[in-house]
């Protein structure tokens, strides 16, 4: 991971971002398996506020790849719509049922697993 100069958040944030812009499209992962791929296994909802934050980050952060550990759209508050996030997974071809991911165990996308540290 890359390090950017400013506050111990900042850096948090930049760790976040840089690897949810490695989820692939089609494919999701979660808070927690963010926070713990970064060694700070009880930070998800840190994780969380820097999803928040995402949305004005350059280069983009695909947001919408980032669910609960249930595969539960619950950042979706935090988009444009109460359906953009829906409609950005959608479009990437994930099915999404009461704003939960169908087949989430299929479309789950794990760090540790996918990237080396």
């Amino acid at each position: 991971m890359k390090k950017s100069s400013g506050t111990k958040d900042y850096h948090f944030f930049e760790d976040v971002f840089d690897v949810v812009r490695q989820v692939p499209k089609g494919r999701v992962t979660t808070y927690g398996t963010i926070a713990a791929y970064l060694g700070t296994k009880l930070s998800a909802r840190m994780v969380g506020w820097a999803m928040n934050a995402s949305h004005s980050a350059k280069p983009k952060v695909p947001a919408q790849r980032v669910v609960n550990r249930n595969g539960m759209l619950t950042g979706k508050m935090h988009f444009a719509s109460p359906t953009e996030m829906e409609e950005k997974l959608r479009k990437e071809g994930i099915e999404v049922k009461n704003d939960t991911v169908v087949n989430f165990k299929e479309k789950f996308w794990d760090p540790a697993i996918e990237l080396s540290i």
